[in-house]
């Protein structure tokens, strides 16, 4: 089938992981001459590709959802090929072949490279760490590693992902310093799992070594720190995030539960005990640190008893963000294929609501605290008639931002200013910049 336009739109579904590898097929595509857009409002090309998501209910519903929406976009004549890649179709490839045939060709997570010679290219790229960046200029996510080794009951990213394989250093360091000469002075380093990182390639837990290597990088501004696991934690990052000026005191670390009966089905590896510990040493270590975690309700044999030592942990420990879901069953689990699903879909929606409820109050406390403090700010966009930035307590797209009003100065994008806050709302605060 001959195509009339070179033209190509990728959608995206899921996380950032996800997000990392269509930068880089869509660097690809650009380097064969494919007009390529990511995320577009309305599907203009000739070719789409769909990167799904394949981690829990509601985003494998999406990710089918779009496809369907994408299929009778072809019957229609308004796109000409379909494919997709990514963790549904390598969780569910012969499922979709099977009830989706309008889709000309499904790739998984790791074979997705091959869609350039189904294009009829068979060139191979010089620099396969090169990418084209759809977040702003000056920030990037960085992935470290593929794949999970922990074993966590609930868990299908292993049945997806496979292995843990770390990248090497060498690579990383050098894709950094590749983004830097592109103006990026952020990064938003990510993986499955970050703490395990290098124990296959060097035998031992290289993330402080990989975040010192990196943070020695002329040009790096910022580095933050996504998707930590508590068991095993690497005390010796604690010295590096305090030490190093532009490694941000902030770190995304799941926590799922604190009961220690919920947390053995869970085989997450850790206890109540040694959790409590592990924050208190974090915040010891790293002072001012700002802590992400997520949180788990509704998963098998919770009880009442274990939902209110959840709801004391979050009294207690106060994290600065904190995310929440319902336990959702997926197939080929061990939670799956050892426990019944017993906690009513009633129940877990109101203590998921509840536990919420009690961290938006601890939120805007926390960030009512900033009022009258000076953060040094980064400028990411502008929006309506104020300025949109973050500290470097501020992950993009999931954590609080920083409105200054337009009219007060003149900014520049992707640049660095203080920030004396002035107010907040429920979730951003309001600041002008000190002279």
């Amino acid at each position: 089938m001959g195509l009339k336009k070179k033209r190509i739109d990728i959608i995206t579904l899921g996380c950032s992981k996800n997000l990392f590898d269509s930068e880089r097929l869509l660097y690809r595509l650009e380097a064969e001459g494919y007009e390529v857009r990511h995320d577009p409002e309305t599907i203009g090309g000739e070719i789409a590709v769909v990167n799904t998501c394949g981690f829990i209910g509601d985003a494998k519903e999406e990710s089918v959802n779009m496809i369907l929406e994408l299929c009778q976009a072809k019957e229609e004549g308004r796109i000409k090929r379909l494919y997709v890649m990514g963790c549904l179709s390598e969780r569910y490839l012969k499922e979709l072949q099977e009830e989706i045939p309008q889709v000309d060709k499904f790739y998984g997570k790791f074979d997705w490279m091959n869609l350039l010679e189904e294009l009829g290219h068979i060139g191979r790229m010089e620099k396969q760490i090169e990418r084209t960046l759809t977040t702003p200029s000056h920030y990037a996510y960085l992935k470290i590693s593929e794949g999970c080794d922990r074993s966590c009951s609930y868990c299908a990213i292993p049945v997806i992902t496979g292995r843990h394989v770390s990248r090497p250093m060498e690579e990383i360091v050098e894709e950094v310093k590749l983004l830097v000469a592109k103006g990026v002075r952020e990064f938003q380093i990510i993986a499955q799992e970050l703490t395990y990182y290098g124990i296959d390639l060097y035998g031992k837990q290289c993330l402080p070594d990989l975040i010192e290597r990196i943070s020695d990088v002329p040009g790096v501004e910022w580095i933050r720190l996504h998707y930590a696991y508590p068991a095993h934690f690497p005390n010796e990052l604690l010295r590096v995030m305090r030490e190093r000026k532009n490694v941000c005191k902030y770190l995304d670390i799941a926590l799922q539960h604190i009961s220690d009966s919920v947390l053995s089905r869970m085989r997450r590896h850790v206890t109540k005990q040694e959790t409590y510990a592990l924050i208190r040493r974090l915040r010891d270590e790293v002072p001012g640190i700002h802590l992400r975690t997520t949180l788990m309700v509704g998963y098998p044999g919770e009880t009442e008893e274990d939902f209110k030592e959840l709801l004391t942990f979050i009294k207690e420990v106060r994290f600065e963000r904190m995310g929440a879901f319902a336990y959702s069953e997926e197939e080929g689990t061990h939670s799956a294929e050892t426990y019944k699903d017993d906690v009513p879909q009633d129940v877990k929606q109101a203590r998921l609501d509840k536990l919420m409820a009690v961290q938006q109050r601890i939120s805007a406390e926390i960030t009512a605290e900033k009022v009258g403090k000076v953060f040094n700010v980064i400028i990411d966009r502008v929006e309506g008639d104020y300025y949109v930035g973050r500290t470097e307590f501020d992950s993009p797209e999931v954590d609080p931002e920083v409105l200054i009003p337009v009219a007060d100065a003149e900014l520049t994008l992707g640049e660095f200013y203080p920030v004396k806050i002035d107010e907040t709302d429920d979730f951003d605060l309001y600041g002008h910049i000190c002279n």
